[in-house]
């Protein structure tokens, strides 16, 4: 018997309590910040967005001035609201919660719950809650999901126990990520670099967008575990500007969907939420169809490259740009009156073709580097879940049958 198994039998060997996790824990909401004021070059507060949530760390900034009550600190426990509801613990430094985001604090560090202790228990339980949710576009997160969490708590040494087995697993975790972010960081400042001499130098005239694509919104259903056609959300689009393999939900195709069936080389925007302005290339050959929350992209290839557009998406020039552009409100809307506004540099199709070509082989040098400890920290992840799931599972008390 190790030295868990002798704490449980000597501080709580009939089992263990549930408590309310409002009763134990303080939950702060994301503040609703002004999407205008937002950008990328390191101006004012670091701002913590739902697609910020999972990576622990941020690059977005605002010049927006927010309540101090609104700040999270290395270490708060965080979760995403939106698409997959996804939780950790914060890595970076001091910054702002936006909305769709919330936090939740120990009420009594010294008595309760302790921070890291919520955050091992309550990964499970949101994904619990995310599962449940019926199947859409979105899924969303809210206040009642949260106040009808109930954890148990088992006697602080045993929590103390718990988390210094599970930290074990998650610091590794965190050196591998912290590893593959540094080298990716250096990566995204070289691609940035080269992307922005590349478009500014380009000597064209900037040409709205309006004048030389068209643009058309996707398919409305109910997304399923089960179909004969993907059905590409928002959330199917990664950090990269590609096409998640995790977590697919499909559809049955009939004439309507087939009218957002994607071809291999199209672009599709995401036109709402927290995400809003990120772009996939669709690179697959699978059969796919987009959901009504994104916009196809169709420029006119006598004039656009869909790959020059798709790298200019990911430069400081395309978001500016977005940034003042998208709706101000609750839940950012940057539909195709917003798109139509977006300048791009019009170089010849040559030149755009030999702009491609260079920032393609800083993409795959990216991948290339990323896959080995992606392998590594999904294997060491894996290990973590299976400890987690056996330590955190507890005999209940009588009364709690």
């Amino acid at each position: 018997m190790n030295k868990l198994d002798d704490l449980i039998q000597k501080l709580c060997p009939n089992g263990v309590e549930k408590k309310k996790l409002l009763d134990v824990a303080e939950i702060v909401y994301g503040y609703a910040c002004d999407a205008k004021k937002y950008n990328n070059e390191k101006q004012g507060m670091p701002l913590v967005r739902i697609r910020d949530v999972a990576r622990g760390y941020t690059e977005t900034y605002t010049t927006e001035d927010v309540p101090s009550s609104y700040f999270v600190q290395y270490g708060d426990f965080l979760v995403g609201m939106d698409g997959n509801f996804n939780s950790r613990n914060w890595i970076g430094d001091t910054a702002i919660l936006c909305q769709r985001t919330c936090k939740i604090s120990s009420k009594d560090e010294n008595f309760y719950v302790k921070n890291r202790f919520l955050s091992h228990i309550l990964g499970p339980v949101f994904k619990k809650i995310e599962k449940n949710k019926p199947s859409g576009t979105v899924k969303h997160l809210l206040a009642k999901d949260i106040n009808d969490i109930y954890i148990p708590i088992p006697p602080l040494p045993v929590q103390e126990e718990i988390i210094r087995i599970l930290d074990n697993f998650t610091e590794l975790i965190a050196e591998l990520t912290t590893e593959l972010t540094t080298e990716l960081a250096s990566r995204k400042k070289q691609y940035e670099y080269y992307s922005s001499r590349l478009f500014t130098d380009t000597n064209s005239n900037l040409v709205p967008l309006s004048k030389i694509a068209k643009f058309v919104y996707g398919y409305t259903d109910k997304a399923n575990d089960f179909g004969d056609t993907r059905f590409i959300r928002i959330t199917d689009i990664n950090e990269q500007g590609y096409l998640n393999t995790q977590n697919s939900k499909y559809i049955m195709l009939n004439d309507d969907a087939k009218k957002s069936l994607l071809n291999k080389g199209d672009l599709i925007m995401a036109r709402t939420g927290a995400t809003y302005g990120k772009t996939l290339y669709f690179d697959s050959d699978e059969q796919c169809v987009y959901a009504s929350f994104l916009i196809k992209i169709i420029p006119d290839k006598q004039k656009l490259n869909n790959k020059f557009y798709w790298h200019f998406t990911k430069t400081s020039l395309y978001w500016e740009q977005a940034n003042k552009l998208v709706s101000n409100g609750g839940q950012p809307q940057f539909n195709t009156p917003a798109l139509k506004q977006i300048k791009i540099p019009l170089p010849s199709l040559e030149e755009q073709q030999r702009i491609v070509d260079i920032l393609d082989r800083f993409d795959k040098l990216c991948n290339n580097i990323s896959e080995g400890l992606l392998a590594e920290i999904e294997s060491r992840q894996k290990q973590y879940e299976y400890y987690r799931d056996k330590l955190l599972t507890f005999k209940p008390l009588e009364e709690d049958k």
